[in-house]
């Protein structure tokens, strides 16, 4: 086997390794949608990417092993494919998580989270009727309100100690009420009210209810926190699949570079020489 042909083999391999990351990535926001963002759509890209890559290098593999021009043909043209189409979900990764984050609150660890402030298609997907009605029913399932609770010493934590915690979006939007709707602490997802009354501008505070079933999963921060924990999945994955894409097209480019110049040498091609040199006759040799 020529020295191109164990180069070519060797990035294969190389790709192959590279799509584990690409799998794993898929198959972490797989778990993230079924415990925590709730939304089940967005993994299937990656999942299918890295899978295409994996199949796609041991075939280039074999082709390089076994020298068959057809399977390193198909080889870069997948290849081509896939990086493009992996480019394109970068792309569209980014951009429908651009806009959205968290606002500090005053005397408070957490920042909380405003519908107003995401747009786009992720926020439509999101909020429509019929995908809310899931993603809600799945973010109660999970249970994750409830793990909240925590005691110091066996004593439950204080109103202030729970104000010093870093709580995810996801806790934050829905597992309690908006601060500026005055509610007084009672536990992390019990809450009474000051006075007696609770006055304020945000529809939010007419849809907290201290129903362990209920809490603020209709609310419109709930919904912001979710679109928040999203962008945080999203671009923690985006930041691996873009190390990997220039990877993936290093190789690439070596890749067709040493497929070229087996070429070269099967067309019995002296190394450097042009196709127009070739056309003038050559010396006879014996």
């Amino acid at each position: 086997m020529r020295t191109s042909n164990h180069l070519i083999g060797f990035l294969n391999f190389l790709t192959f390794l590279l799509s584990i990351p690409i799998l794993g990535g898929g198959i972490w926001l797989s778990g993230r949608a079924n415990n925590t963002d709730c939304l089940k759509f967005l993994q299937w890209p990656l999942i299918v990417i890295g899978v295409s890559i994996m199949i796609v290098s041991l075939a280039g593999f074999a082709g390089a092993c076994y020298r068959n021009t057809f399977l390193m043909y198909l080889y870069l043209w997948a290849m081509f494919v896939i990086i493009a189409t992996l480019i394109g979900f970068v792309i569209f990764a980014y951009a429908v998580t651009d806009k959205g984050s968290g606002r500090p609150v005053m005397n408070r660890a957490y920042q909380e989270y405003y519908l107003q402030d995401y747009s786009g298609w992720l926020e439509e997907r999101v909020t429509s009727r019929s995908y809310w009605s899931k993603i809600s029913s799945c973010i109660r399932d999970s249970h994750g309100c409830n793990k909240m609770g925590r005691s110091v010493g066996g004593v439950p934590e204080t109103a202030d100690m729970f104000y010093l915690r870093k709580l995810n979006p996801i806790q934050s939007g829905c597992c309690k009420p908006p601060t500026a709707c005055g509610y007084a602490f009672v536990n992390e997802t019990y809450w009474g009210q000051q006075g007696g009354e609770v006055v304020a501008a945000d529809p939010d505070c007419a849809r907290w209810s201290n129903n362990q079933e209920q809490l603020c999963y209709s609310c419109d921060s709930c919904r912001a926190g979710v679109l928040a924990s999203l962008k945080k999945s999203w671009r923690k994955v985006s930041v691996i699949n873009i190390v990997i894409l220039i990877l993936l097209v290093i190789a690439y480019v070596v890749a067709c570079a040493a497929f070229r110049h087996d070429k070269r040498m099967d067309n019995d091609e002296a190394f450097g020489e042009t196709r127009m040199e070739k056309t003038q006759p050559s010396r006879i040799h014996f």
